[in-house]
């Protein structure tokens, strides 16, 4: 069957429905993912929640869908665009194909999409309102963002504890990502996962060693009512920020935050740690970034920059003990090249001062 994506500069593009999982229209921001890999993370990834996702590599599913690489109980995506997707997966520990999977969860997909073109007209005019229908003719009158509070869709509303290690580290709950979790079990820590609207009392009596702020959706001043919580528990805490983490560590101490043109989404970004003087490659998935002329007067600094277009990637701060990052450390862009920031974090838990770094 014939499918279209109205696209809100009134750009239409035709495609054929690889699933049968439209019932209705489906609306939501149109973004694009250029990893060659990863599709299994990226559509069970809680920051791409009401977004429909464009995979630029023209060949998604033919390692299939396993049990093990889920990064949330179920898909968040709004909807799939693709060139072609393989119904004959060939992977050892592959459960479902990408069609079986998303279909499961109702989350249609488009395939036989030009999506090299989609991904250009992106590219050209920003992210956008984008609507996934079987109706070919366009309604102007559809083409609005939903201005909604996405970090409640997806956070968790209960304590979860996880691991017995002798490291207690506090994960506060914007929509993390499961191998967050996993990084810090790997190193021997205590995890207790807590809903992003815990009060610092209920923090001060985790007693933890330390906090990370996780990834999540949407525009970070959406949650400028969590502020104020949110500086209380740096001042007082070693912090770690990751992504959606990182920028409200930024507003909460009074730096400012900004919407790229259309983003970054994959797992090629080039990423310089100014303090370390290396380059690694990194894996990322956002909407706004750090103001860097905002920090002026914040005690922040950057220590990390995307060589692409030169945006703050990662923050500290001269006095507090604050780290902050905007891609993701717990990704495998293929090696591992970044997950020292948790090394780093955790020895920061041990310290009362900023010279951790070189410590």
């Amino acid at each position: 069957m014939e499918g279209y994506l109205h696209l809100e500069n009134g750009e239409t593009y035709k495609g054929e429905w690889l699933s049968h999982s439209l019932q209705h229209e489906v609306k939501g921001e149109i973004v694009f993912f250029t990893g060659m890999t990863g599709y299994q993370e990226v559509i069970s990834d809680p920051s791409y929640k009401d977004q429909i996702i464009v995979f630029t590599y023209p060949l998604i599913g033919n390692y299939g869908i396993n049990e093990s690489h889920f990064e949330s109980k179920k898909p968040h995506a709004a909807g799939v665009i693709i060139y072609e997707g393989s119904e004959m997966p060939s992977h050892y520990k592959s459960k479902y194909t990408f069609k079986q999977y998303l279909e499961k969860w109702n989350v249609p997909v488009l395939g036989h999409m030009d999506t090299r073109a989609i991904v250009k007209k992106i590219r050209a005019h920003g992210t956008m309102a984008a609507v996934m229908t079987q109706n070919s003719d366009p309604d102007n009158k559809k083409y609005t963002m939903v201005k909604d509070q996405k970090v409640s869709k997806v956070a968790s509303s209960v304590i979860e504890q996880f691991g017995d290690g002798e490291q207690h580290i506090v994960v506060i709950d914007y929509g993390a990502k499961k191998s967050i979790v996993d990084c810090l079990l790997k190193r021997n820590c205590q995890v207790t996962i807590v809903p992003y609207s815990a009060s610092i009392h209920d923090i001060h009596n985790l007693n933890p060693d330390g906090i990370v702020l996780s990834n999540g959706p949407g525009d970070p001043k959406e949650l400028v009512h969590k502020l104020p919580v949110i500086k209380e528990m740096v001042q007082s805490y070693p912090t770690l920020g990751i992504c959606l983490g990182h920028q409200l560590v930024a507003l909460a101490l009074g730096a400012d935050t900004k919407k790229l043109a259309f983003g970054h989404r994959g797992a090629n970004h080039p990423v310089a740690d100014l303090e370390r003087g290396r380059v690694f490659m990194s894996s990322q998935n956002h909407s706004y970034v750090v103001d860097e002329v905002s920090l002026h007067g914040t005690g922040l600094k950057k220590r990390f920059i995307n060589l692409h277009d030169q945006s703050v990637e990662g923050l500290v701060h001269d006095d507090l003990l604050i780290q902050t990052v905007q891609f993701h450390p717990e990704a495998h862009p293929g090696p591992s090249d970044a997950e020292y920031v948790f090394d780093e974090f955790l020895k920061m838990t041990t310290l009362k001062k900023r010279s951790y770094i070189n410590a």
